[in-house]
């Protein structure tokens, strides 16, 4: 790895307009770009919308899906790449030989580089899980891409890591979700959309619980236990029916947050991550203290008298029961 400038966007998408999302996608990327970004990443499915997803039928999730790399965001991706010289990241729905899948993709000015399928799709049932973990070489340093709920899971961030990733990406679609813990649940829309006349109770709902106080019960964990950069992505605004923080955040080896975004709008952070920080890291000493001889019960199955499968924990919308 080498010295290298990232950045983690946020943005209101708007669901199923592929165009604007875009549009918001190249005016960050400009925005990154002039902030000194050598890489800029977007959150999950950007280029799409998210939750509204669990609303359609297969035939209208095909509708919307594209192949990856053919397909027209990937090469629109592509062209925004070489305008800007900046290799970028961004999320699709993608299909492949009829199956769909919750897509992360990398590209740079040279072209296509890679693609992350989610490990744990649960938004449609029409939606297929990935079975491959994802590095590869940019900018002289190795990446991992692990999508929302995949970076939940410590074995999936540990893997990533011992696959050789130094720099994750966490591009997410959360928070303001219905839940059991204690002070969370959904962001009321009003607090939003009155977020310029009264935006400190706008900043205590986003901050809080709800919001960035879940993600800080996990998130540096995460980067601090394995010993990598976690860049986090997440949109900001109406999301379907709920209301999502932004706080995109790039957290170092330390689980230290280098920048992060408190901006109650689109907004792009850009940090400077720099390898002296992984050698000398916790993490990195964990993953050479590891004892996989004591590890087999981790690749049991469970139970079969024990649910299994992927539950966000909050209620799904089937469109087929309608």
């Amino acid at each position: 790895m080498r010295p290298i400038k990232i950045a983690a966007a946020q943005f209101e998408a708007r669901d199923a307009d592929k165009t604007y999302n875009l549009s918001r996608i190249e005016s960050l990327t400009h925005a990154a770009f002039e902030k000194g970004a050598e890489v800029v990443s977007f959150h999950e499915c950007c280029i799409l919308g998210y939750t509204f997803l669990m609303t359609l039928t297969r035939p209208q999730l095909l509708e919307l899906a594209e192949p990856v790399p053919s397909g027209p965001s990937t090469r629109h991706l592509i062209e925004l790449s070489k305008r800007y010289n900046v290799p970028l990241l961004a999320g699709l729905l993608e299909v492949e030989d009829e199956t769909l899948y919750n897509t992360y993709i990398a590209v740079s000015p040279d072209g296509y580089i890679a693609k992350h399928r989610k490990l744990h799709a649960f938004i449609n049932k029409h939606i297929s899980s990935g079975d491959t973990f994802t590095t590869f070489d940019l900018c002289d340093c190795k990446m991992g891409i692990l999508i929302c709920y995949d970076n939940n899971l410590p074995e999936n961030v540990r893997i990533t890591a011992m696959n050789g990733a130094e720099i994750i990406f966490m591009p997410h679609v959360t928070c303001g979700l219905q839940s059991a813990m204690p002070g969370r649940g959904k962001i009321p829309p009003e607090i939003w959309h009155n977020r310029h006349q009264d935006p400190a109770r706008c900043r205590q709902e986003f901050l809080g619980p709800k919001g960035r106080g879940w993600l800080m019960r996990w998130l540096p964990t995460r980067a601090y236990e394995n010993g990598i950069y976690a860049v986090y992505t997440n949109p900001i605004g109406v999301d379907h029916d709920t209301i999502k923080n932004g706080n995109a955040m790039i957290l170092d080896p330390f689980g230290e947050i280098l920048v992060e975004s408190n901006e109650l709008e689109d907004d792009v952070v850009v940090a400077l991550l720099k390898p002296d920080k992984i050698t000398v890291s916790s993490g990195y000493r964990y993953l050479r203290a590891r004892r996989p001889d004591l590890y087999e019960k981790l690749s049991e199955p469970l139970p079969p008298d024990m649910d299994q499968g992927t539950n966000p924990g909050w209620k799904l919308t089937d469109p087929d029961d309608a």
